[in-house]
């Protein structure tokens, strides 16, 4: 089976790899009617106090390396975690997700034991494409993450550690200039979301000052 999956990821035969994910319709399910926390990774979040209410909800979302520095500023939860770069092993045992979603078009860099490991799910390249095509950029794991939630029937949505990386990201050293993100039109996309769909909040208003 390992040899299959290397096999397609090599010729970009979407049609296999989506064979080893949920379907979207029953994502979609999951979401339906829950109260969800998506966690940025804004290093900023670190000097607020959401754990418990982050905690709380039905579904709580982490990105990427899914840093957690206190439990007081982001919680101790973790249901699904988004990623578009392999988690390392240890972080993964610890956090214990029961889905992990490959966000990322770049289906090179997914691990096999990412792929087989149960309640997995393979972002569709036509959603990526499309929200490509909205903000005329390569979106973050993190947008990625949204633009799936504002499709969904979930309940709630509030977003903390988002700041469009105005205070730097807690998964990396790298700045803004150095990543190929527009973080200006993430923002417009974000404040778009919270304008006319009263589900979403965000937990750092102070992100959305011109």
């Amino acid at each position: 089976m390992m040899l299959s999956f290397l096999w397609a990821k090599l010729t970009g035969n979407e049609t296999a790899l989506e064979r080893l994910s949920l379907p979207p319709e029953a994502l979609m399910a999951d979401l339906k009617g829950r109260t969800i926390a998506l966690i940025g990774n804004a290093k900023s979040l670190s000097h607020g106090h959401f754990g418990p209410q982050i905690d709380a909800a039905d579904i709580v979302i982490r990105l990427n390396a899914a840093p957690i520095p206190s439990a007081t500023s982001h919680g101790t939860k973790t249901d699904w975690i988004a990623l578009s770069t392999p988690i390392p092993s240890d972080i993964l045992q610890v956090r214990n997700p029961a889905r992990i979603l490959w966000m990322t078009r770049k289906r090179k860099r997914l691990p096999y034991k990412l792929a087989t490991r149960p309640g997995f799910y393979l972002n569709r390249r036509s959603d990526v494409m499309a929200l490509r095509a909205k903000i005329d950029g390569p979106p973050t794991t993190g947008l990625m993450m949204i633009d799936i939630l504002s499709r969904s029937d979930a309940k709630k949505v509030t977003l903390y550690g988002f700041d469009f990386f105005a205070s730097l990201s807690l998964s990396g050293s790298r700045t803004a200039a150095q990543v190929p993100h527009d973080f200006n039109a993430e923002r417009s996309f974000v404040m778009a979301v919270l304008a006319h769909d009263p589900r979403f909040s965000l937990q750092n208003p102070s992100a959305l000052a011109e």
